[in-house]
């Protein structure tokens, strides 16, 4: 065989190798960016990564120019969590673009605004930033996913009124998103609102405890390893439909009598109590407990005001009002309970001059 001949075979057998290897899939870059619910130290992050492992979902780098902090586990823990960031100024001071530079994301998943609720910045000021930081990250990256959180609920002792702030920022997020999404750059919004309780996964009404961090990172689970495992994760809600459930309880204040559970015939219970409250307005939960020992597959709680209150909005349930009676009936995924289990829904109702607790009755089937 002449020389040339070799060379020309040995480079066959190389091009055979390259179309017989099967393509490595490209590692996807996942930023984390919020303020300090996000980065200090976002236990929710750690959970988050190791359940991604354990799913399968290993080709990934989570990235951000700020490093881990201890969670006492092992963890890619990469972030762009500033502690004490607003939205708005990180907009206003454009300071994404760098963050975007050192670090290419294709995924962003944002928790973001929850100082800016403090701080008393109007709802349209906040998505306005938001809107600015999603057309920066698209600059970056056309094809850019981006995970946008309806942030947890929030009740700090230094501030009554950012409990309703968070409802009013919660509940519009769901329409911006819908008017801002794109084919090639869907924003998808991923509720951490739901099932959040200040009062028990805060240590201090604000930031996530042991169980906050565990429900944030099965929150972000679902619709992160959607878009890891190619699956089009469902669009953001239409303007048209409901706001996304409002937050659970918050720290109690609760000028009512201590509430006393009821028992419906069917082994149903329910206990009404109110979590906050501020001039004409308060925050309730419902707990409703399978009381029996069959389990049951749904369950209605009624009761009846005393004082002319008016609820305006409801999560976990779908609620009815005619005069003083309330009727709330249970979402497709908590009307199964087994015997001794236990789910609550929450609701937002208007007040004026007395706002007595009600004794609520239940009814299961």
């Amino acid at each position: 065989m002449s020389k040339r001949s070799a060379v020309v075979a040995a480079l066959l057998v190389v091009l055979g190798l390259l179309v017989a290897r099967p393509a490595e899939a490209a590692t996807v870059r996942i930023m984390p960016l919020g303020d300090s619910i996000t980065g200090s130290p976002g236990c929710w992050r750690a959970l988050l990564w190791n359940k991604l492992q354990n799913g399968g979902f290993t080709d990934i780098d989570m990235v951000g120019t700020l490093p881990a902090q201890g969670c006492g586990v092992p963890y890619d823990g990469d972030n762009e969590g500033h502690g004490g960031f607003l939205v708005t100024n990180v907009a206003d001071q454009n300071q994404l673009p760098g963050w975007l530079s050192a670090t290419r994301p294709d995924i962003v998943m944002m928790h973001f605004g929850t100082n800016d609720v403090w701080s008393n910045k109007p709802t349209d000021t906040i998505l306005a930033a938001y809107g600015k930081l999603v057309d920066q990250m698209r600059a970056s990256n056309p094809n850019m996913k981006i995970l946008v959180a309806q942030i947890i609920p929030m009740n700090p002792s230094t501030c009554p009124e950012c409990a309703q702030r968070a409802v009013a920022l919660n509940s519009a997020i769901p329409g911006w998103a819908a008017a801002k999404t794109t084919a090639a750059s869907p924003i998808v919004v991923v509720d951490q609102w739901t099932g959040f309780s200040t009062s028990t996964d805060t240590y201090d009404g604000v930031h996530p405890n042991d169980s906050g961090n565990q429900k944030m990172a099965d929150k972000w689970y679902p619709a992160l390893s959607a878009l890891l495992g190619g699956a089009q994760p469902s669009p953001s809600p239409s303007p048209s439909r409901s706001p996304s459930p409002s937050p659970s309880p918050t720290r109690s204040p609760s000028p009512s009598p201590s509430p006393s559970p009821s028992s419906g015939p069917s082994g149903c219970g329910a206990t009404y109590k109110i979590t906050n409250q501020w001039g004409g307005g308060f925050q309730g939960e419902v707990t409703v407990k399978n009381t029996g020992t069959a389990p049951i597959s749904a369950w209605t709680v009624t009761w009846t005001f005393a004082n002319g209150q008016q609820v305006t909005q409801v999560w976990g349930g779908k609620a009815t009002q005619s005069g003083a009676s309330v009727t709330v009936k249970n979402e497709s995924w908590n009307g199964s309970l087994g015997a001794g289990a236990s789910t609550t829904f929450g609701f937002i109702a208007s007040w004026n001059a007395s706002n007595s607790a009600p004794t609520p009755a239940c009814a299961a089937a």
